[in-house]
C-alpha cells in the first residue's frame, strides 16, 4: 500500500545534536545490524566511484569518514552537531571535519568531490522540500562523474525488531507515512533513550532525487546470509537499510 507524503513535521527535534549521544554513538563499532550497514560499501564504491576526494555529510562522530580514508580517500567530513564534531576530532586529530549550518555547504566549490556520502543523515531531515534543496546542493558539488551513496533506513526499520535496535514499544510506527516521526531504540549502546527519526518510503525518495535533478544509478538492500557471527532478528529476510547509487543530471557534469 502507497503511503502519504507529510510535507510539515512539528517539533522535530534530532536526537543526535547533544553530547550524551554523541558520547554514546563513538563508543558504536561496526557490529550487528550496523555491520549490514558499512558491510558493502567497499564494493558499491569500486563499482560507481572513480577519483579519490570524498565528503561526508552528517559525519557525526566521524565513523563513515574514516571509513573513506581507510578506502583511500582525501574524504571531509561535515555536520551541524558541534557535540558530534567535536567528538570526531577528539577520535581523529588529523582528520578533516567541519562544523556547517543547516543545508550550508558555502565553503566548498561547486564541482569538487568524486563521492559525496551520506550515512543515516536523511533519516534526520524532516520534510521533502529541505531533503530536495540538501540534495540539489550536493548534486553541485559532484565533479564530473561524481556520485551520491546515500544510506537511509527502510520503514521496514521501524516496525520490527533487530540485533541493534528495538521498535517494540512504538506500535504507532506502522502508521507512519513518509515525513512522518517515527521512534527506535539503539540497543547496542547504554543510552536507551528512544531516538525519534523521520521515515521516508521509497517512492518517495524517487520522487525527491528527480526534483533535485539526480538520476538513481542503483539501489541495494543489504542482507545477512546466516553465515556472520552475529545473533541475527529479521536481519537475514528483511533489510534495515536501503543504499542509494545517484548522479547529477546537470549538463557538464
Amino acid at each position: 500500500m502507497e503511503k502519504p507524503t507529510k510535507e510539515v513535521i512539528m517539533d522535530f527535534v534530532n536526537s543526535y545534536e547533544d553530547s550524551r549521544r554523541a558520547e554514546a554513538y563513538a563508543e558504536l563499532e561496526f557490529n550487528n545490524t550496523y555491520y549490514l550497514a558499512y558491510r558493502d560499501f567497499p564494493a558499491i564504491i569500486g563499482e560507481h566511484v572513480t577519483g579519490k576526494k570524498a565528503l561526508d555529510f552528517g559525519c557525526g562522530v566521524g565513523r563513515s569518514t574514516r571509513v573513506l580514508q581507510k578506502l583511500g580517500f582525501n574524504a571531509v567530513g561535515v555536520d551541524i552537531s558541534p557535540d558530534m564534531i567535536k567528538k570526531a576530532k577528539e577520535i581523529d586529530p588529523h582528520g578533516d571535519y567541519r562544523l556547517i549550518s543547516n543545508g550550508d555547504f558555502g565553503q566548498f566549490e561547486k564541482g569538487t568531490f568524486d563521492l559525496v556520502l551520506s550515512v543515516f543523515t536523511f533519516d534526520n531531515i524532516p520534510t521533502g522540500e529541505l531533503k530536495i534543496k540538501i540534495f540539489t546542493e550536493l548534486g553541485n558539488l559532484l565533479a564530473k562523474n561524481g556520485r551520491i551513496i546515500n544510506l537511509v533506513s527502510t520503514p521496514d526499520m521501524y516496525v520490527n525488531e533487530w540485533a541493534s535496535f528495538s521498535t517494540k514499544d512504538f506500535p504507532e510506527n506502522k502508521y507512519a507515512g513518509s515525513g512522518d516521526k517515527v521512534k527506535i531504540i539503539i540497543t547496542d549502546i547504554d543510552d536507551k533513550r528512544p531516538v525519534e527519526d523521520v521515515v521516508w518510503f521509497d517512492e518517495d525518495y524517487k520522487k525527491v532525487f528527480k526534483s533535485a535533478g539526480l538520476e538513481l544509478m542503483g539501489s541495494y538492500k543489504p542482507l545477512a546470509d546466516g553465515t556472520e557471527k552475529y545473533n541475527w532478528v529479521n536481519e537475514t529476510r528483511i533489510a534495515p537499510w536501503i543504499i542509494y547509487v545517484l548522479r547529477s543530471n546537470i549538463m557538464n557534469r
